[in-house]
């Protein structure tokens, strides 16, 4: 059978049976070449269907057999986006094939399917999927892109790339300069990566500005009537100042680049322009990978707080319905309340619900902040960030509804305005309301932890409006590529028999989080000056610990006595009776005749903080813990430590834990070793020693070159 060739067009099939006529075949093939360029033209020229954007549309697959069909996009310059795909599966030996001949046949090379594997095909039916060309190819390399069987050198489906096709990619936009009068503002190049994200270089703002947001709009120029643009961390708060650096904005909700004009550093207060460019009507970008997820409220006033999360709220005789809706995992909270100030949002003192769903069952759980710090009894009483139930109120939130869906948590519930719990605040309907949220992680034990997310600046809001009020948007979320954690610090060295054990920030999820795999309450141990170091321990050898936790007990947030246990987590004090009598303790702690557990190593504080100014939020941005280190500023109480020495032998297991009597997740692992040299050579490339001094680093190598030695 001759090979045959279809082109359909929306109103006719035109049929090509090639080298039937030999005297014919030179006027033919320009017949078809004709023909070809001509259908390529106006398929380039239609508009894709209704929808989020997809790329640059190319076409639809022609198609010839085993009903192979669908539409296909440029995304980038080396992916094309198949839509609404459809083959049967009934070829021999079939596979995406491409190339840069006039047409398809042997002359070509497979593309991987959208696994990225070069499998035979299988059946597909009305699917969406991105091929990626092999070897860094790119789209203008090649001609078409079809469905072809090998074995039978039989060509399924295929659609051709337009001559001179341009594929997507980012587009350069200009940059930000100070306009007269205002703060100072400027960059380098706005590149815009994609349909919905702008990256702006070496970004500067003094911060000098009362409302200044990023801001987007449609019209001639920046005007009040736009809308904010989340943040590179996410948030709607006003900008804070900026110093030449290079930020990632994500446009919100469904917004994409097509749907604004401009962009603009603007004050919405002043409703002044510091800053702005003019967005082209017709770029040729990539479509965004973001996942856009939209979510309805049932309550007729919505607030968006942070990218991830939103709250509702519908005021109805003496009570307030309140949902909050937020883009959490499934170990995340999130909380909402009313400030511990009538000045301004502050935590302290704050009255809060604490929202989370465990398995099938959801919670909104009345919560009292008398410190940032979690809850811990001190002298009897419960202090820190305590459910109200425990410290003697009541838990006045009455859940109504929840759901997790598409990573979304719902969580409607009901409070009275007025409650009869003396430790909650009223909800006042006559005048705006200072309020406090957070997202973070929970315990083991469904507590809180340090929040991860949370605003900087005052959050206000009015709960009794005579118009529903509603800023709320979609919910968007993108595949994250995580950064480093920074170096895990170990300290293996038979010289060192004394450690200075200190506090400090946790320093994020590249810290504490990511080093240990533990949620974090924000402050960490620092052995000789190292974010919890794994330590290596010889058994019979005697080793001291100079401990500066904090040994005010008065204080819920700096009283941290060291303890050594075989247990991960720490906070011993906190546990019930039960889980203390399964955790063995080793060192830190004596019992009373009542059986109490009393520490033995508080010593007086010595703690690392941020600079005033520096945003903890930030922290993840240093590149490692040194850098981040530097930052830091020490400041330390008089006194002499408190002294800890422990000789561990044979009874102490392999892999014991130093942490903080009072409270969890704040130190890290000590390896018990019978012989350095056996442990060195036991743990392999996978060992990273840290010495303090040449020689001490030099007779360590030897050690080990000799337990090599002599085990040959």
């Amino acid at each position: 059978m001759k090979p045959e060739l279809f082109f359909r067009c929306s109103t006719s099939t035109v049929r090509w049976l090639l080298g039937s006529d030999s005297g014919h075949q030179t006027v033919a093939a320009l017949l078809r070449l004709t023909l070809f360029a001509t259908i390529v033209a106006t398929v380039a020229s239609q508009k894709p269907e209704d929808g989020p954007y997809r790329g640059k549309y190319i076409g639809k697959f022609n198609s010839y057999h085993h009903q192979a069909s669908g539409d296909v996009y440029a995304v980038d310059e080396y992916t094309f986006l198949l839509t609404g795909f459809n083959y049967d599966g009934n070829g021999v030996d079939t596979f995406f094939w491409s190339g840069a001949s006039n047409r398809p046949g042997p002359q070509g090379f497979i593309v991987p399917d959208e696994y990225g594997k070069t499998n035979i095909l299988e059946r597909y039916f009305n699917k969406d999927f991105t091929l990626r060309l092999p070897d860094n190819k790119k789209i203008t390399e090649v001609k078409w892109l079809a469905v072809y069987d090998l074995n039978s050198q039989n060509n399924f489906a295929d659609v051709y790339i337009p001559e001179d096709f341009e594929p997507p990619v980012p587009q350069r936009a200009g940059s930000l300069s100070t306009v007269a009068g205002g703060p100072v503002v400027s960059s380098e190049t706005i590149d815009i990566l994609d349909s919905k994200t702008l990256r702006i270089s070496e970004f500067s703002y003094d911060g000098k500005g009362s409302q200044v947001h990023f801001w987007v709009g449609v019209g001639p120029s920046p005007s009040s009537k736009g809308s904010k643009v989340p943040d590179e961390l996410g948030y709607l708060d006003p900008i804070r100042a900026y110093d030449r650096e290079t930020i990632t904005l994500e446009l919100p909700g469904d917004m994409t680049i097509f749907d604004i004009d401009w962009f603009s550093v603007y004050d919405v207060e002043s409703r002044r322009d510091y800053g702005s460019i003019l967005i082209s009507d017709d770029l040729n970008v990539p479509p965004s990978l973001v996942r856009v997820t939209s979510h309805t409220e049932s309550l007729p006033n919505c607030r968006q707080l942070h990218k991830n999360l939103r709250v509702s709220w519908e005021v109805f005789g003496p009570q307030i319905t309140i949902q909050l809706a937020g883009n959490v995992r499934l170990d995340e909270y999130m909380s909402f309340g009313l400030s511990g100030s009538d000045q301004r949002s502050q935590m302290l003192g704050a009255d809060v619900v604490v929202a989370f769903i465990d398995g099938h069952r959801g919670y909104a759980v009345d919560y009292n902040i008398t410190s940032l710090a979690p809850c811990v009894q001190v002298l009897g009483q419960n202090k820190g960030v305590c459910r109200d139930d425990v410290v003697g109120g009541l838990d006045s939130y009455q859940l109504h509804t929840f759901s997790r869906e598409n990573d979304i948590n719902t969580i409607t519930f009901r409070r009275l305005l007025v409650s009869s719990d003396s430790g909650d605040k009223e909800y006042l309907l006559d005048q705006p309301m200072y309020v406090i949220w957070a997202m973070g992680r929970l315990d083991s034990n469904n507590e809180p932890t340090y929040h991860d997310v949370y605003p900087k600046r005052n959050v206000k809001m009015h709960f009794n409006t005579s118009e529903p009020v509603n800023d709320c948007f979609s919910f968007t979320s993108r595949e994250m590529n995580l950064k480093d954690v920074w170096e895990r610090q170990q300290i293996f060295d038979r010289s060192v028999r004394s450690f200075t054990a200190t506090l400090g920030p946790a320093g994020g999820k590249r810290g504490y989080q990511g080093i240990t795999g533990h949620v974090s309450n924000g402050l960490a141990w620092y052995i000789n000056g190292f974010l919890v170091p794994e330590l290596w321990l010889r058994r019979g050898l005697t080793y001291s610990f100079a401990v500066r936790g904090g040994n005010n007990p008065h204080s819920p947030e700096f009283y941290h006595p060291l303890v050594i246990t075989d247990e991960p987590h720490g906070g011993f004090d906190r546990l019930s009776d039960a889980k203390q009598s399964e955790i063995r303790v080793l060192a830190g702690v004596e019992f009373t005749r009542r059986g109490r557990p009393k520490p033995t190593a508080a010593g007086p504080l010595c703690l690392a903080r941020h600079p005033e100014g520096q945003d903890r939020r930030l922290d993840d941005n240093f590149a490692t813990f040194k850098k981040f280190n530097r930052t830091l500023r020490w400041s330390c109480d008089a006194g002499d430590p408190a002294r800890l020495e422990i000789t561990p032998n044979t009874s102490w297991p392999d892999v014991v834990y130093y942490n903080s009597f009072t409270h969890a997740n704040m130190g890290w692992k000590i390896h018990i070793v019978d012989s350095y040299a056996q442990s060195a050579r036991n743990g392999g490339d996978a060992l990273v020693w840290r010495c303090t001094s040449t020689s001490s680093a030099l007779l360590l190598l030897m050690a080990i070159v000799s337990s090599w030695l002599s085990a040959g």
